[in-house]
C-alpha cells in the first residue's frame, strides 16, 4: 500500500500545481501572511539499539541513581507552577549559559516530537556531528532523557552531572519564590552535559508548549513544529490555534521554521509569528514532503522530497504514515541546519541519509516486543496519537483479531482515545499503571463501556494481570491465530509493559 503526494519531477511545468491549488483554497488571511514571509524554495548515524537502558548492574551505582531520582521526584511538576522561564534562566546564568556554547534544533508540537528528534539525531550523527538529544518523558529509565552520540548517558554520568549542578540549583532555589521544578533541573542537567561533552549540535524537545517551556532559553537556528492537536488543553488552550500561540514561542529572530502539516488555525499562528521575527519557513506539502511510501518488512520504504532534492529508496524501520511524515520533517530540519535551501540547493549525500534512517529506533512507538501472539506497544495518549496508531496497526500488521490494553493518565481525553481504538479492537482490557497520575481503572472502564459496550470490556487493575488477560484472549481460539495485542494510553503504561514483557 502506498501514499502518493502531489509532487512531480523537478522541472516539469505542472510542479506543485495540486498543492498550490489546495493552498489557495485555505483561509485568505494565510495568503497575506505568506506574502510577507520568506519561504525556502530550493532548486534542486550510528546504530542506536533500542535506546532504553535498564537499571545499573552495580548495586552502588543503582543506589546512587535512585537517590538522585528521589531528589528530583521531590520537586514540583510543571503543572503546579506558574509558567515562567525565570527560574531556568537564573540557573543558566550561574552555570555560565552552557546552552549558548553549541547550536540547537528546537522541536515543539503535539505528537511525534520524540520520534522526530531521534531521526534528526541519527541524521546529524551519520554526518559525523557529535549530538546531544534532550527528550521527554522517558519510557523506562530517566537517563533516556539525556543522550550523547545517539545513546542515553550512563547512570554514572547522569549522577555526576546532577551532583555537578546541584550546588547551583540550590543557590537559585534560594533566590526564587518557588524552587526549580523537576523538569527545570533536568533541563539544566542536559544543557550542562552537552556543553561538557562538548556536542556539535543539540536536539531539544520541549516539555510542554514553547514560550514558557524550560527548554526555551536556547536560541535555536532551526525550529521544528510537528503536527499540533488537542492535548494539555487546561494549560495550553482549547483549539489548535490557541495551543499554537504558546508553541510558536520557540521561533526566534531569523530562524528557519520547519512546519509539519497543520490545522489552518495553527498554521496561521505559526506563519504570523514567523513574519514578526523575520523567520524563514519551509512547509510540509510545499517545500518538502512525502512523495511516496509503501509498507515493507519491518517498516516502510519512502521517497522523500527534501529542500535540496528527492531522496529515493529510504527504508524507515518504523510503522505508520505519521512516521513517514516525521521523517520528512526531520530530513528538512537537518537540511536547513546545513544551509540547504537558503545558501545552496544540493541534496545531502543519499547513501548517508539512507544509512541514518535505517538505524532509527523509537521505543514505545508501535514497537513489537513479543511474537505468538504479537504484542505491540504504542505511547499514544491523546486522540490524534490514537488515530495515527490505529491506522498504522491496520496498515502494517493485518491482525485477524486485536485485543487492546489501555492505561491512561488523569485529565486526558480518554473518550477520544477509546473512540479511535474501538474500530480496530475486538475487545479491550482496561488497567492502570503505577504512577500517582494514573486514571483509576474502574473510572476508565466506565468510559470504555460507553464506547465499546459492556461485553467487550474487561477490567484488570494490575498491569501484569491485564497483559496476561489480553494475551490469553488473543490465544483463546485457534481460528484467531493471527490475533495480536496493542498496549497503549500512556508512555508510563507502555514503559511498564515493556519492562514486564521483556523480563518474561
Amino acid at each position: 500500500m502506498s501514499e502518493q503526494r502531489p509532487f512531480d519531477q523537478p522541472g516539469e511545468p505542472d510542479d506543485f500545481d495540486e498543492i498550490v491549488a489546495a493552498e489557495t483554497e485555505r483561509d485568505p488571511d494565510l495568503a497575506v501572511i505568506e506574502a510577507g514571509s520568506r519561504t525556502l524554495r530550493a532548486q534542486a548515524g550510528p546504530a542506536q539499539g533500542d535506546g532504553v537502558p535498564g537499571r545499573p548492574e552495580d548495586p552502588e551505582v543503582d543506589k546512587a541513581l535512585r537517590a538522585v531520582e528521589q531528589e528530583l521526584a521531590g520537586r514540583w511538576g510543571e503543572t503546579k507552577l506558574d509558567p515562567s522561564v525565570s527560574r531556568i534562566a537564573g540557573l543558566m546564568d550561574v552555570l555560565g549559559d552552557p546552552q549558548r556554547t553549541y547550536p540547537s534544533i528546537h522541536i515543539t508540537g503535539t505528537n511525534g516530537k520524540t520520534s522526530t528528534a531521534r531521526m534528526i539525531e541519527a541524521l546529524l550523527g551519520a554526518f559525523d556531528l557529535r549530538t546531544g538529544r534532550y527528550t521527554s518523558p522517558h519510557v523506562q529509565s530517566i537517563t533516556e532523557r539525556i543522550s550523547l552520540d545517539g545513546a542515553p548517558v550512563s547512570a554514572e554520568r547522569f549522577i555526576e552531572t546532577y551532583e555537578d549542578i546541584k550546588p547551583y540549583v540550590e543557590m537559585v532555589d534560594g533566590t526564587q519564590e518557588y524552587r526549580l521544578s523537576f523538569f527545570e533541573v533536568l533541563t539544566g542537567m542536559a544543557y550542562a552535559a552537552f556543553a561538557d561533552a562538548p556536542v556539535d549540535v543539540a536536539v531539544v524537545e520541549v516539555g510542554m508548549g514553547g514560550t514558557w517551556d524550560a527548554t526555551n532559553v536556547i536560541d535555536a537556528a532551526v525550529a521544528v513544529v510537528t503536527p499540533i492537536d488537542l492535548d494539555h488543553t487546561d494549560r495550553l488552550g482549547k483549539t489548535p490555534g490557541e495551543i499554537s500561540v504558546e508553541k510558536s514561542g520557540i521561533i526566534k529572530q531569523g530562524a528557519t521554521v520547519i512546519l509539519a502539516q497543520q490545522p489552518v488555525d495553527a498554521a496561521q499562528v505559526m506563519l504570523k509569528k514567523s513574519v514578526d521575527v523575520d523567520a524563514t519557513v519551509a512547509r510540509e506539502g510545499m517545500e518538502f514532503g512525502v512523495v511516496a511510501r509503501e509498507v515493507a518488512v519491518g517498516g516502510q520504504l519512502l521517497t522523500l522530497r527534501g529542500l535540496g532534492g528527492e531522496y529515493e529508496q529510504v527504508f524507515l524501520p518504523l510503522y505508520g504514515a505519521h512516521q513517514a511524515h516525521n521523517a520528512a520533517v526531520a530530513l528538512a530540519a537537518v537540511e536547513a541546519f546545513f544551509g540547504i535551501g537558503a545558501q545552496h540547493a544540493r541534496p545531502l549525500d543519499m547513501d548517508t541519509v539512507r544509512k541514518a534512517f535505517a538505524s532509527v529506533s523509537s521505543p514505545g512507538r508501535l514497537e513489537v516486543v513479543r511474537r505468538s501472539p504479537t504484542v505491540v506497544l504504542d505511547a499514544a495518549h491523546n486522540p490524534a496519537g490514537a488515530r495515527a496508531a490505529a491506522a498504522a496497526v491496520t496498515e502494517s500488521f493485518g491482525f485477524s483479531r486485536l485485543i487492546g490494553v489501555v492505561g491512561a493518565s488523569d485529565g486526558k481525553d480518554v473518550r477520544g482515545v477509546l473512540e479511535a481504538l474501538e474500530p480496530i479492537c475486538a475487545e479491550l482490557v482496561v488497567t492502570r499503571n503505577s504512577s500517582h497520575r494514573a486514571m483509576d481503572a474502574d473510572e476508565l472502564a466506565a468510559v470504555a463501556v460507553e464506547v465499546f459496550g459492556d461485553d467487550r470490556v474487561q477490567v484488570e487493575p494490575r498491569l501484569d494481570d491485564a497483559l496476561e488477560a489480553a494475551i490469553t484472549l488473543a490465544e483463546e481460539e485457534s481460528e484467531f491465530a493471527g490475533a495480536g495485542v496493542l498496549v497503549t494510553g500512556s508512555v508510563i503504561t507502555v514503559g511498564e509493559a515493556r519492562l514486564l514483557l521483556k523480563r518474561s
